[in-house]
């Protein structure tokens, strides 16, 4: 049989993706080629498929968002873009769109070959979505047009003819409301907060000032303002205990000229005393004061600096309850649809985890029964007196090993398309296969209930933007299938991950503690976690108002709590993201086809570990196993 040739398009993907790592100033960022949406999340970068056929039009393609998509993760800050970001709709779009064109225009000033690339981009996408045909503004989106004058006016560069087309419908409209704002671009392009501020007055020139919401500057002049009166009160009790050192000087001063006043003050001691015995209380020296109670334990175990603003919007809820029967069916419908073009090979793969774990399975025979398989020992016996009774023995399967497994499923707005699809059909068919071999299997899923914050964002802005608040936003952690449900019960509940608007924010390390927390309360011998995922945790609100890491810092440390001392054995599967700088046992799978035979391999290895369990259990009975790690509280 014949080697397959290698793809002819491997090497230019590989130096695609080492350019883009460069030009992006980023060597840990991930670049994966799909055919879902391109983008980036956490530290993966996503670009359009290259085939085998090298076609000059999807080479150009990749090449143009390629160096769109670095140009931005370079020369775009995230905290200040979301400080400056208008609420409104309308107004967010021509920011969005804006700031792109800023990143892009940039890059093209320092890097004059990365122009022409993006040039190959914006007539795809105009070409994609009809611009060159539009006759009205009523048809072209101002929002591009904005994005497309800034473009122009920085790099001074002609543009495709679709978003041409786009930026002559509205060019007029554009010049005459905001010509002026816009002659101050030069002196902003470089400056991400000073283009937002333009950005902003650009936006209100052009009649959507009251979507703007409040003005960061104000917000800021205004904290300071109230900072000074606390200032002036600060200098102002210095100088008072200043004054009442020196009043405290002359008293003693005069002390020791005036003996009688010493007498004096030795009988105000002795009234006090008999003050004290008349039922008074007094402060004791500090060596008699008694203990003080014990610290407070601190919000999360595994991180004690990670803390929550506002808990209370949180949720966990059943999947069944986010929306009606006839709309779980409908979506039910859609991913089998989708699990058709599949279904060969993950019911191959099924079928050999299912005869792997069948394998472990202990049997032991039956002796003297009155039926069954003939008992050879007993063989000679039977041709001497063949009404001889019991000889005969019987196979007796025992139950497989008491086991559970949770899937901890992804649900952030990254894995929207293919991946999350993909992971919802492997999540049905594991189901369906471990239930058969009697182990019981959990799913779970993990988002955010907003984008941007959500009510808790709201409670922090009215109480006048505290510094360092922690995570801020509200979660929504779903239960797609509970440990006891039988598969067919459930089985609809999965399609809620194709449900549009779901996908929002992740943050994995709270994700993590609940899913254990739920296994640690479980009574079988063996309880396994996999977690799958596409990215590191990331919440816009949290990341614009903490550290860069606070988020990412917290799931390493819930990760190495978990794997030093809970008896939960946990593993990890990254779609396109490196997750092994993570988690000690992971695999990373460049695309969501992978995800099937990944899983199975992982549970399969897992349960061929002879004894696996019980000597982790040995290992762990010294430290603090058992223990159900505390979720962060604010």
């Amino acid at each position: 049989m014949t080697k397959p040739a290698d793809n002819p398009a491997d090497p230019f993907k590989k130096a695609l993706a080492e350019a883009t790592k460069v030009m992006a100033d980023d060597r840990d960022l991930t670049v994966t080629y799909t055919v879902d949406p391109s983008g980036v999340s956490g530290e993966t970068m996503r670009l359009p498929q290259v085939t085998r056929r090298m076609a000059r039009d999807e080479v150009l393609l990749a090449r143009g968002v390629a160096d769109a998509l670095a140009l931005r993760h370079k020369y775009h800050d995230t905290a200040t873009h979301v400080r400056f970001a208008p609420p409104g709709e309308m107004a967010r779009a021509l920011y969005e769109a804006m700031e792109t064109a800023r990143c892009e225009a940039v890059g093209a000033r320092r890097m004059p070959g990365t122009a022409s690339n993006i040039d190959h981009k914006i007539a795809e996408e105009a070409a994609r979505r009809g611009y060159l045909n539009m006759t009205s503004t009523d048809e072209a989106p101002l929002a591009e047009a904005a994005g497309y004058y800034v473009r122009q006016l920085a790099t001074g560069r002609d543009l495709p003819p679709g978003a041409g087309n786009v930026l002559d419908l509205w060019r007029g409209f554009i010049e005459g409301e905001a010509g002026a704002t816009f002659g101050r671009l030069d002196d902003v392009l470089a400056d991400q907060a000073a283009f937002a501020r333009l950005a902003r007055q650009v936006i209100d020139d052009l009649g959507y000032g009251d979507q703007l919401g409040d003005d960061p500057d104000a917000q800021d002049e205004e904290q300071e303002a109230e900072a000074e009166p606390e200032d002036d009160e600060q200098n102002q009790d210095q100088q008072d205990d200043g004054s009442d050192q020196s009043e405290d000087m002359d008293a003693e001063a005069d002390q020791t000229q005036d003996p009688e006043q010493d007498e004096s003050e030795a009988q105000v001691t002795m009234d006090d005393l008999s003050e004290l015995e008349s039922g008074e209380e007094a402060e004791l020296p500090e060596a008699d004061m008694p203990p003080e109670p014990p610290a407070p334990p601190p919000p999360s175990e595994a991180d004690p600096n990670y803390t929550v603003f506002d808990d209370a919007h949180d949720e966990e809820i059943k999947a069944e309850d986010l929306a009606e029967p006839a709309e779980l069916e409908r979506l039910r419908q859609y991913l089998d649809q989708q699990l058709e073009p599949l279904k060969g090979a993950v019911s191959r793969l099924a079928n050999k985890l299912q005869r792997r774990l069948q394998a472990q399975q202990n049997r032991s025979w039956e002796f003297d029964r009155e039926e069954g398989i003939l008992d050879a020992g007993r063989l000679a016996r039977v041709v001497a007196n063949p009404t001889t009774p019991l000889s005969f023995k019987m196979e007796r399967e025992t139950v497989f090993r008491d086991t559970v497994v949770t899937l901890l499923i992804d649900n952030s707005g990254s894995m929207r398309g293919r991946p999350i699809t993909v992971a919802a059909i492997c999540a049905d068919v594991l189901a369906r296969t471990l239930e058969r071999c009697q182990v019981k299997v959990e799913i779970l899923g993990f988002t955010t209930r907003a984008w941007k914050g959500g009510q808790s964002r709201e409670k922090w802005l009215a109480e006048g933007r505290p510094q360092t608040p922690g995570r801020l936003n509200d979660l929504r952690h779903i239960v797609y299938k509970s440990a006891d449900a039988p598969w067919r019960r459930a089985r609809r509940n999965l399609g809620l991950m194709m449900r549009e608007g779901l996908l929002k924010e992740n943050i994995d390390g709270e994700a993590l503690l609940w899913a254990h927390n739920r296994l640690m309360a479980r009574s079988e011998k063996r309880r396994i976690l996999m977690m799958i995922s596409d990215g590191a945790p990331v919440d816009d609100s949290t990341l614009s108002v903490n550290p860069g890491n606070y988020l990412e810092r917290h799931l390493r440390h819930v990760i190495a709590d978990i794997e030093s001392y809970s008896p939960i054995e946990l593993l990890a599967i990254g779609i396109g993201h490196d997750v092994t700088r993570y988690y000690k046992r992971a695999v990373t799978i460049v695309d969501a086809e992978e995800l099937a035979g990944a899983m199975t391999e992982q549970l399969a290895s897992l349960f061929a570990e002879e004894g696996a369990a019980e000597r982790q259990g040995a290992h762990r009975a010294g430290g603090r196993g058992g223990r159900t790690l505390r979720r962060a509280a604010g």
